[in-house]
């Protein structure tokens, strides 16, 4: 009996095997709008959001292409009722597909699941299949929502992805979001978000433009600073501990120069060695604790410094290393993970980065594992929640990283820094990163 079983589960289809199997569909044509006006108008209310139309989106046809800067895990609110008569399918990360909380909406929707920063077949003929159909799919070419409140370049390949889709684009540029739900910490604030509609690209113009001049116009609209927006019109959040994690993320005091030794708790962010520190307000604005403090006018600047700091950091040691014990997450094979957990922790071992690449060296279920990728090929990690984990894929596979220490927001910028020392696609010079 037992042999039987084992057998017939052997049989059965993985959650990976059925996602690549799936055959995508334009969403139901009754839900969809029910969705809008019973779930995300009243999202949008609670929110504060306000809208700007420069195109009158009611009128458009599919088949087209909307993109939208990536400030928070709300932006689907957003960008949905942004085009409100149009159902859009979403083109969402893959190892999202694999949350029991998502399933049924995902399902629903007909969203398509995408490797982020790693190319997909799956998904570009899959998002074809939409645009052939007369739909419109809707994602963001940064490939994950924001980290620090700014834009990240565009990812590799999406000029080609647009030019390959050939219908016009659309683009949702959001400002306040990323305040609202910032990276670091899942509190919600409330505030304002306002979003601008309008027009990108006319299938026209697509074909006139070379793959690069595509990816520049994108990272051109897609520049955003939610920090020194919020300068500028000074909008009040509503809650508490403004400052609370803050230090996963600004992990670096600009005083004494140490690493790791910030601590964000409250509406406070300080350095345990130095002292040095500021008070959060409701505006995000960065109070310093004293007159002998070394402050950022936002954190937004604070966090490029760090940037900065690191790239020297490489250029100045050819035996740039970084090591960091870490438990290993990835993706269940059959059952879909609960709690709003983002992986299941199947082993442990030791994450590297060094000019040679990045590579893991441990256990999974028990067996010893090793991998390693090359830096001009890996150009960033991707982020599923706050900044306790990253993750990667390794030959189409999702491997998430639990370190022992708050050092995520190092491991980004190391990598994103030693991707571009070395040679990697991944560079956007004209525009704040």
């Amino acid at each position: 009996m037992k042999t039987l079983l084992r057998i017939l589960k052997e049989m059965k289809l993985t959650l990976a095997q059925k996602l690549e199997k799936k055959k995508f569909k334009r969403p139901p044509a009754v839900i969809y709008p029910l969705l809008l006006k019973v779930i995300v108008k009243s999202l949008a209310r609670k929110w504060n959001v306000h809208f700007e139309f420069n195109v009158d989106t009611s009128k458009i046809k599919p088949p087209f292409v909307v993109v939208f800067n990536h400030q928070s895990r709300n932006d689907y609110v957003f960008t949905s009722l942004a085009f409100p008569k149009t159902r859009l399918n979403y083109v969402a990360g893959y190892n999202e597909f694999f949350r029991a909380h998502l399933k049924f909406i995902f399902s629903l929707c007909q969203a398509i699941p995408k490797r982020n920063f790693v190319p997909d077949l799956h998904a570009v003929m899959e998002a074809t299949r939409i645009i052939r159909q007369g739909g419109a799919i809707c994602f963001s070419p940064e490939g994950m929502s924001s980290i620090s409140g700014t834009n990240q370049p565009v990812a590799l390949g999406s000029g080609k992805f647009l030019k390959h889709l050939g219908v016009p684009v659309y683009y949702v540029n959001i400002k306040g979001a990323y305040l609202m739900a910032p990276k670091y910490c899942l509190d919600d604030r409330i505030g304002k978000v306002s979003v601008v509609t309008d027009l990108l690209f006319t299938e026209e113009r697509l074909n006139c433009l070379s793959d690069r001049e595509i990816d520049e116009e994108l990272n051109r609209v897609m520049t955003h600073d939610d920090y020194k927006y919020n300068k500028q019109v000074r909008v009040r959040y509503s809650g508490k501990d403004f400052a609370k994690n803050m230090h996963t993320f600004l992990y670096k005091c600009p005083k004494c120069k140490k690493e790791f030794t910030m601590k964000g708790e409250g509406d406070r962010i300080y350095c345990t060695e130095c002292g040095n520190g500021a008070a959060v307000n409701e505006y995000y604005d960065l109070i310093p604790l004293s007159e002998d403090c070394v402050i950022f006018d936002t954190p937004s600047d604070w966090y490029q410094w760090q940037r900065e700091t690191v790239h020297e950091e490489i250029l100045s040691n050819n035996s740039f290393r970084m090591t960091e014990k870490v438990k290993l997450g990835t993706l269940p094979d059959y059952k879909y993970l609960k709690n709003h957990a983002t992986s299941e922790i199947t082993g442990e071992g030791v994450i590297e980065l060094s000019r040679e690449g990045f590579s893991f060296a441990g256990k999974k279920n028990g067996k010893p594992i090793a991998f390693s990728i090359p830096t001009n090929i890996l150009p960033t990690y991707g982020m599923c929640t706050d900044m306790t984990r990253f993750y990667t894929f390794y030959e189409k596979t999702f491997y998430e990283f639990y370190p022992e220490t708050e050092c995520v927001a190092k491991w980004f910028l190391a990598t994103e820094e030693m991707h571009r020392i070395n040679g990697g696609s991944w560079k956007s010079p004209k525009y704040p990163l």
